[in-house]
């Protein structure tokens, strides 16, 4: 499978990282308009690449979007074109819905993917979609490479893909703020910035892990550890009053919302 990515940022090179250290069948070439960083691509991950996007895509059965949502439309002058109908065009632009990345290019096999930053680790969860013409072997290349950086979920509606887009795109800010506030109240109580931290995170990345190879339901979980009358108790009662849950639920309602109004609801 020949792949080309337009854009070589983070995201970027999470996949690529990825994919060569899953040994997926695949050769890579990068249109990078950096020169820094397409040396750095280069050097570190060994991949081919180009200034220029429309010779980076030429021959290639895989074009990832790599950009900003606001560099689409540069983008799409630059490939105007240039793409064949054979290509499949796989975008990672959070918010930018399929239709308007087809009008703008013209083309109709395409794929959404909405990943999130624990990829850099492998760790990620991606939320993806495709157009009814991506053929079996493309859609199954895809699968594989999301799963070479985390989990994958694929969706056949595009709504979904962008309340993903608030709860596991965005959520990582969510909990690295948790991480944060309950870090800080491990200082304001007596404990070293290094200990409070290092407490906290593996804290967060404990139960996550329980509660994902338990399958149990959080609750469940939650009232586990809740003893009547005990610290915990005490301690989910001020949360409770302080309104946590609401403040998550709005959390992420508000960013599918501003979703909604940077897509311009297409």
């Amino acid at each position: 499978m020949r792949i080309a990515f337009i854009g070589g940022g983070v995201m970027a090179q999470a996949i690529i990282s990825g994919v060569k250290d899953a040994g997926l069948d695949a050769s890579i070439i990068v249109g990078e308009p950096v020169e820094v960083r397409r040396e750095s691509l280069k050097n570190d991950l060994g991949v081919e690449v180009t200034a220029s996007n429309g010779e980076a895509i030429a021959g290639a059965d895989i074009v990832v979007l790599s950009v900003k949502p606001q560099q689409l439309d540069a983008v799409a002058e630059d490939l105007n074109g240039t793409l064949t109908a054979e290509q499949t065009v796989l975008s990672i632009m959070a918010g930018v819905k399929m239709h308007s990345i087809g009008l703008k290019l013209n083309h109709t096999k395409l794929i959404r993917v909405m990943p999130n930053t624990p990829a850099q680790i492998r760790k990620g969860i991606s939320a993806w979609m495709a157009s009814d013409d991506v053929d079996q072997s493309t859609l199954d290349f895809v699968a594989s490479m999301l799963r070479a950086i985390g989990d994958e979920l694929k969706f056949d509606d595009e709504k979904s893909i962008d309340i993903a887009t608030a709860l596991s795109g965005s959520g990582p800010g969510y909990v690295f703020v948790f991480i944060e506030a309950l870090a800080d109240a491990g200082v304001e109580l007596g404990l070293p910035v290094h200990v409070a931290r290092h407490l906290a995170s593996q804290t967060v990345l404990g139960s996550a892990a329980l509660q994902r190879e338990s399958g149990k339901h959080p609750a469940e979980l939650r009232n586990m550890v809740t003893s009547p009358g005990g610290t915990t108790a005490a301690g989910l009662a001020a949360l409770e009053i302080g309104g946590f849950r609401a403040a998550v639920a709005e959390a992420v309602r508000t960013a599918f919302e501003r979703g909604e109004e940077l897509a311009g609801g297409k």
